[in-house]
């Protein structure tokens, strides 16, 4: 299949690397330093699963350059979302399908709203990854996985074959959920409380999940987002907030969510995207997001100067 992977750091890079080591065609579109040192010595993948280096790679910042593709992998930072659909339409055409691999929950209806509804899935993945330097990507934890489906849960030939694709690439595993605005949202359950109270503390998950305080805080946010769920409708199960909880007691005690480094790095983060949107969906439905909004508000003020958007001083 012919891919293009829009987005190329640590989720983009390691699951597009992935897919040409299987043998596919694939074009990782990136920029500036990155690019430059993909196409001087390819795309190398520092992995717990197994190194690889893709050289040659196939990269360009110009998706108008490349035409139609098979398949479209949005892997870019969420609020990046709106901007990359228009970049990618030259990369559409009538049986291509654009697989959101995005942090919230928002992202295919903001890909859908630019590029009509007939290419868009539903989509998520696990990794813990990131751009380490130009041309590197580091996976240094979680069994990368890809969940993908319709939007409307029914099953399709195009979603078959995309995880057919997927499972003959080495490390990664890929689902089709039964319903994938659960496994949407359950991965958005433990991503959002990572985030914010990494973000919060400036520590790694294995610092604040082992203490009481902090405990108590994540422990708060998971409670809210699997609320404002049900309140759109989703059908968690009974013990999705546990499951979460075992989830995140699972991870390496060095973990740090993308969110929480762009914040100590002082960069634009997926705040709004995160745990602002647990606040605006949870208000959208009635339902009370007092731990989201205090760490939304503490988050604020530097989330804006970051954006260069901060008030001014009186």
């Amino acid at each position: 299949m012919k891919f293009a992977i829009m987005g190329s750091g640590g989720v983009g890079g390691y699951f597009g690397a992935r897919l040409a080591e299987a043998g596919e065609n694939v074009t990782f579109i990136a920029r500036g330093q990155h690019l430059e040192a993909m196409q001087r010595d390819g795309l190398q993948i520092r992995s717990i699963k197994g190194d690889v280096t893709i050289n040659p790679v196939q990269a360009t910042d110009d998706p108008a350059t490349l035409g139609p593709m098979d398949c479209v992998i949005v892997a870019v930072k969420a609020w990046q979302v709106r901007e990359a659909a228009e970049a990618i339409r030259p990369l559409i055409g009538p049986e291509t399908t654009v697989l959101p691999l995005e942090n919230g929950v928002e992202a295919a209806d903001t890909l859908a709203e630019v590029l009509g509804d007939s290419p868009v899935l539903e989509g998520l993945c696990g990794i813990l990854a990131w751009r380490e330097a130009p041309g590197l990507i580091r996976h240094a934890g979680v069994d990368p996985f890809v969940r993908l489906g319709e939007r409307d849960n029914q099953s399709s030939e195009r979603t078959a074959r995309l995880k057919a694709v997927f499972d003959k690439a080495h490390g990664i595993s890929a689902e089709i959920p039964d319903d994938i605005r659960v496994a949407q949202w359950s991965k958005f359950l433990f991503i959002c409380a990572m985030s914010g109270i990494g973000s919060l503390c400036r520590a790694p998950i294995g610092v604040t999940r082992q203490l009481p305080e902090t405990r108590a805080l994540i422990q708060a946010m998971l409670e809210e987002i699997d609320q404002v769920a049900k309140g759109h409708g989703v059908t968690f199960p009974a013990d999705a907030v546990e499951r979460a909880m075992q989830f995140i007691d699972a991870m390496p005690a060095n973990s740090t969510s993308s969110m929480q480094r762009n914040i100590m790095a002082g960069e634009p983060s997926e705040l709004e995207s995160q745990n602002g949107a647990v606040v605006r969906l949870g208000q959208a439905v009635g339902v009370a997001t007092p731990t989201h909004a205090a760490v939304y508000a503490a988050l604020l003020p530097q989330e804006l100067a970051a954006r260069g958007e901060a008030p001014l001083l009186q």
